[in-house]
């Protein structure tokens, strides 16, 4: 039987002394939010990855050992965006984006899908056309200025997601044009879904019972607020044997929060890699 274990400490820090790059992150969308002004564009279920001018970066800082063909002649200025392989093939993505020696036939199936110049001048609106502009003259076929088109109400906007969902995409974002870019999380930048997602930290395990005897029954999890709550669904019977570490970062997906704020109908979704 396993032993309950726990893992004392605060979640890790943000600092850019760490050398983390200082992206901008999205709130999620509710509805209600006046949509003229936004950008909309697909949600893509690969890794976010920041081009800081000589280097590919993960979001957590760390260099992504890419093929020279791929970042030659990449411009001095950074580019944030997301390496992409395609829908439903995040596992892939990371699969050959996370080998310290880069598998050339893999990095052919990935895109960097480049959603915003964040030390461009000027407001998002700006920032885009710029990165349009250079995403041209790049002439790179694995080198993606996001599309980004406008929406007119809620409703096309859900029946937007629908359609992406239906097809395996992973759902939609919303940029205001009119933002700049600033490190952290804001309405500026919102994420559209079906389902809610959220990371939290493996403080813990739960041993399993009945079938699941001897193997690892549920995490416990403590989001970034310190509420923590048992995590059991979605965990394959590969990680119930070899559970993500403790102190490694999952996300899980939910509809709704209970009273309490803990998440309704949590499923882990998987052990974030970057």
């Amino acid at each position: 039987m396993l032993p309950v274990l726990s893992l004392p400490g605060a979640w890790p820090r943000q600092a850019q002394a760490a050398g983390k790059p200082p992206l901008m992150l999205a709130n999620t969308y509710r509805a209600g939010v006046p949509l003229a002004g936004f950008w909309a564009s697909e949600k893509y279920d690969g890794m976010r990855a920041w081009w800081d001018g000589r280097r590919l970066l993960t979001r957590g800082g760390e260099v992504i050992q890419a093929p020279g063909w791929f970042t030659r002649g990449w411009p001095e200025q950074p580019m944030d965006g997301e390496l992409w392989a395609g829908r439903g093939r995040f596992e892939q993505t990371v699969s050959i984006v996370r080998r310290q020696v880069p598998d050339d036939a893999g990095w052919r199936a990935v895109s960097f899908m480049v959603f915003d110049l964040p030390q461009a001048p000027g407001v998002f609106d700006a920032r885009l056309a710029a990165l349009r502009e250079l995403a041209g003259k790049l002439a790179q076929a694995w080198v993606v200025a996001v599309p980004q088109r406008r929406v007119a109400s809620h409703q096309a906007l859900q029946a937007w997601l629908e359609e992406v969902e239906r097809q395996g995409g992973e759902g939609l974002m919303l940029h205001r044009g009119s933002s700049l870019y600033k490190a952290g999380r804001s309405d500026d930048l919102l994420k559209v879904k079906s389902m809610e997602d959220a990371e939290a930290k493996v403080v813990a395990y739960l041993p399993g019972k009945g079938k699941y005897e001897g193997l690892v029954g549920a995490l416990v999890v403590e989001t970034e607020q310190g509420l923590r709550f048992n995590l059991g669904s979605g965990l394959s019977d590969a990680q119930r044997r070899v559970p993500p570490p403790l102190g490694s970062i999952v996300t899980y997906r939910y509809r709704g929060r209970h009273a309490s704020g803990k998440p309704r109908f949590a499923v882990l979704l998987r052990e974030r890699n970057d």
